[in-house]
């Protein structure tokens, strides 16, 4: 079938539509004050976190599990380099459990723009930061953003608490523990289809698990598996290395945790830009978000 002209006396009139688009946007306060204040902070201790972490770990690129590691000693993970026998350059190089892939160019052996010239380095230099000219200045910054992050993680779990921010908005409702809206919500997001109308109002069951397992589980993991690694933190609480069965295993874990993290931020900024990135900026800023009552319908 074939859609038909309207007629004159039948065209939409561009004033009544502008009014009835006004109708059919509404303006949520989705986000206080402390919550966009406390998320930024986390951001800003999340990004020098993860860069200055790769910088240590560039000191020495392996993992272990237990209490030692080093050259000496076979690592489950590495990354590192070679020469080529051929070409006599250097080839970089990730070894899991015995198997080895090249990553030359992102992982291992990298572009230097001061030398000008391909390096031996773990992880590239553009992703970490600070650290020149040693290793105490990395290690200083690592520290200072931990602390300023869990000095803001326990604002925002003081706060969340008293103005009830975590029962009404990340426990999960009954309705949506059902089967049917439990499939439901994982089809939308394999077919990457954000929530709209109605569905905006609230995070689904899928965020709610992944922001409470985040504030719940990982960075609590975190901060254990970081304050394991420090001698004089141990030596006062030595229950700490029998927990994760050693300094080695905790580094590894500690590892481990922030790629899920970072897997994580990866995906919800996936999840912020298909939603709509401006109006998503603009609540976690303004605190204000945009619904528009057409999608619902």
């Amino acid at each position: 079938m074939t859609q038909m002209e309207p007629t004159a006396a039948s065209k939409p009139d561009p004033q009544a539509q502008a009014q009835a688009g006004s109708v059919k946007r509404e303006v949520l306060y989705r986000h206080s004050v402390v919550v966009r204040v406390t998320h930024w902070i986390g951001v800003l201790c999340v990004s020098l976190l993860l860069m200055s972490g790769l910088r240590l770990f560039n000191y020495h690129p392996a993992l272990y599990w237990g209490n030692v590691g080093y050259g000496g000693i076979s690592a489950f993970l590495a990354i590192g380099s070679r020469i080529d026998p051929a070409s006599r350059t250097p080839v970089g190089f990730v070894r899991i459990a015995g198997r080895e892939f090249v990553t030359t160019g992102v992982l291992g052996v990298s572009y230097d723009s001061d030398r000008g010239r391909m390096v031996p380095r773990a992880f590239p230099a553009w992703l970490t930061s600070p650290g020149e000219p040693g290793l105490a200045l990395t290690r200083d910054w690592h520290f200072l953003m931990a602390w300023l992050f869990v000095a803001n993680g326990i604002v925002y779990l003081w706060i969340g608490i008293l103005n009830g921010h975590f029962r009404r908005d990340l426990a999960p409702t009954a309705d949506q523990l059902r089967p049917r809206h439990i499939l439901a919500d994982i089809c939308d997001h394999v077919r990457l289809r954000p929530p709209r109308g109605e569905a905006a109002r609230r995070y689904n069951l899928l965020q709610k698990l992944a922001y409470l397992t985040v504030v719940f589980v990982l960075l609590p993991l975190m901060l254990l598996t970081g304050v394991t690694m420090s001698p004089a933190v141990v030596a006062a609480a030595p229950g700490l290395l029998d927990l994760f069965g050693g300094r080695q295993s905790a580094r590894t874990i500690h590892f481990l945790v922030a790629n899920l993290l970072v897997l994580f931020v990866l995906v919800h900024v996936i999840e912020m830009i298909l939603a709509g990135a401006v109006n998503g900026m603009r609540s976690m800023i303004t605190g204000r978000y945009v619904i528009r009552a057409e999608e619902g319908t």
